[in-house]
């Protein structure tokens, strides 16, 4: 039994995006499940994955296709946030869709040239995307961030930190938020420039984290890095407008892959408590344990519809925009707090084998966290909703 599973409702899936849930998922179920705790266990997974996710069309999606991209709506990317949540390996799903986060400001505000140079390699699979947010001194108070650019003749001299920044170890291109008027300290001095990764004064320090182990985290730090003019992403001093677009994709995306590992941990704790067996009777013949498993089921229905509901309201611009900012923000945290439940449940359902390296359920609620954080932590999203909704 999945809810993933059931025929998708029609009115937001058509039979190509059942057609392509299917492919994606025979291809998930070959390509990663099957080496998930191996390289999760090694800190990292090979780089020909990018190429193969390339070669079936999954980091093009919603790109033109005079880049070597696909077109597709809003819910297809919901079905690849759901079945790359299958393997529960959320960091091969992080680095390997990196560039969802790093590129969208390329592809929305960048120069013809810019994006000519940029986007068709990453979408082949031979260059690797990030986006540089996070300082050492503050996340998501975008406004306030440090690094600065300051105009030098045609480049930009970039000095700074960022943290906390996926695929950041081997990214080509890193999409940066800078402070390109220093005078400005507020959102109108911060402007969003393209760092090629082989910049002279750029380097870089790997980060051990609790969770995501296969995926590459970063700090980076830019002494003195010249930039070139032509890498500014939009117009100078007006960048702040770029990256809060972005979060809101990255937001509904999250909730939509917290959802997924909530239906994982799910999944994996019903098989667990029908095999298992305590005093001659099964796990799921207890009613202790049914009422566990349709909490569950609950939270992840109400989380998934939430989503969608969502996802159909921004794709067809329906309702008051803030509104939808408010809802996006509520939308991660509801999922994420599914999420987190599930985890739990999941890891007490299974017991000691819940405690286990190797069970998706183990993997998943160490990787809670960082769902809870990353994107934006619980406590700015509810103070965001608040002010988008005059409270």
């Amino acid at each position: 039994m999945s809810l993933l599973d059931a025929p998708p409702a029609p009115h937001y899936f058509s039979p190509e995006h059942v057609q392509f849930r299917d492919s994606l998922r025979e291809w998930v179920s070959r390509e990663i499940t099957p080496n998930a705790t191996a390289w999760d266990e090694a800190g990292g997974f090979p780089r020909a994955l990018y190429k193969k996710a390339s070669a079936i069309g999954l980091l093009g999606l919603d790109y033109p296709e005079q880049y070597g991209g696909t077109p597709a709506d809003l819910f297809y990317h919901l079905i690849l946030s759901e079945e790359l949540a299958r393997p529960g390996a959320g960091g091969v799903a992080a680095s390997l869709m990196s560039h969802s986060i790093g590129l969208p400001p390329v592809k929305n505000f960048g120069s013809a040239a810019l994006k000519a140079r940029v986007i068709p390699p990453v979408l082949a699979g031979d260059k690797i995307a990030a986006l540089a947010v996070t300082e050492p001194s503050g996340g998501s108070d975008v406004a306030a961030l440090k690094t600065t650019a300051i105009r030098d003749g045609d480049h930009y001299v970039v000095n700074g930190e960022k943290v906390f920044i996926t695929s950041g170890m081997r990214a080509d291109f890193i999409t940066v938020a800078v402070r390109t008027d220093p005078a400005n300290k507020g959102p109108g001095g911060i402007s969003a420039l393209l760092v090629d990764g082989d910049t002279p004064g750029l380097t870089r320090t790997r980060l051990d984290k609790m969770g995501w182990w296969a995926s590459d985290t970063a700090h980076l730090r830019f002494d003195h890095c010249r930039v070139p003019v032509a890498n500014l992403i939009g117009e100078e001093n007006k960048g702040f407008k770029t990256f809060m677009t972005n979060f809101n994709g990255e937001r509904l995306g999250m909730a939509a892959q917290a959802v997924g590992y909530a239906q994982v941990c799910f999944d994996e704790a019903l098989d667990w408590a029908r095999q298992r067996h305590t005093f001659g009777q099964a796990l799921s013949e207890r009613q202790v344990i049914r009422h566990k498993l349709m909490d569950m089921l609950r939270a992840i229905d109400v989380a998934r519809c939430h989503v969608y509901d969502l996802a159909w309201a921004q794709q067809h611009n329906h309702g008051d925009p803030n509104l939808r900012v408010a809802r996006i923000a509520m939308a991660k945290v509801e999922s994420t707090k599914c999420m987190q439940f599930c985890a739990d449940s999941a890891v007490q359902i299974l017991g000691g084998m819940g405690f286990m390296r190797g069970t998706k359920s183990e993997r998943i609620y160490r990787e809670v966290k960082v769902m809870m954080i990353g994107g934006g932590s619980e406590e700015i999203m509810k103070d965001l909703a608040a002010r988008q909704l005059g409270i």
